[in-house]
């Protein structure tokens, strides 16, 4: 597991991750900032591929899309991470990636999108991004937290996520007669973030939902409509 890893900058930060041959990291496919001449990249499928240091000792580089912050997490099968749509930069060979929640947005008979989470799982360490500032709450069993969907950055994959949508006044907002707000139910963490990203293709590369591998979905572990 590679553990030299380095954050340069403060307002937008760049992950620096030194790897020694033989070691590796995944990520995105293509969505390295830089990298030395030593690492070779590898599709793994579902959209991420593998940076290997080969001969010699690398460098790859990640670097954030918006002013926010990266903090690393440790993942292991009792420890696993829901993650907003463009928040995980990287993790060790051990990590996966896969859909952990997702809703479909708008009408039934006109969808305008899906609002999704990543479960990140398996074992190692990995990176995630956060626009603007993050706030940690902590969630006890039975209580519960209400937020814009996309303020979540992050939370324990124990918590459980619910959208829902707020009636508005009738004339208040014309052909915005509702807004969906996300409900979180401990037990567990969730770190908020004060930036919500902007509207984009969930995969920054352009994969869509339906090409990443789809785990089971544990109940509760996500929550009503993690799968459809």
């Amino acid at each position: 597991m590679p553990v030299h890893d380095q954050l340069q900058g403060s307002a937008q930060p760049v992950l620096s991750i030194s790897l020694e041959p033989g070691e590796s990291v995944v990520a995105e496919t293509g969505e390295f900032a830089w990298m030395t001449d030593s690492i070779r990249m590898t599709a793994r499928g579902a959209g991420l591929s593998d940076y290997t240091a080969t001969d010699e000792a690398g460098t790859i580089a990640f670097a954030s899309r918006l002013p926010g912050s990266i903090q690393r997490i440790e993942v292991s099968p009792e420890h696993e991470f829901l993650v907003h749509r463009r928040g995980f930069l990287a993790g060790t060979p051990g990590i996966e990636v896969t859909v952990g929640f997702e809703h479909e947005l708008g009408a039934p008979d006109a969808p305008t999108g899906e609002f999704q989470l990543l479960r990140v799982s398996g074992t190692g360490r990995a990176w995630v991004g956060f626009s603007g500032e993050v706030v940690r709450r902590a969630l006890a069993a039975g209580s519960s937290l209400r937020t814009h969907p996309e303020d979540i950055g992050m939370s324990d994959a124990s918590v459980t996520i619910q959208l829902a949508e707020l009636a508005e006044p009738a004339g208040s907002h014309p052909g915005q007669r509702a807004r969906l707000c996300a409900v979180l139910s401990g037990p567990g963490a969730v770190w908020l973030q004060s930036m919500p990203p902007p509207a984009a293709p969930y995969h920054r590369f352009g994969v869509s939902p339906a090409q990443l591998h789809r785990g089971p979905t544990a109940e509760g572990a996500a929550g009503p409509g993690a799968a459809r």
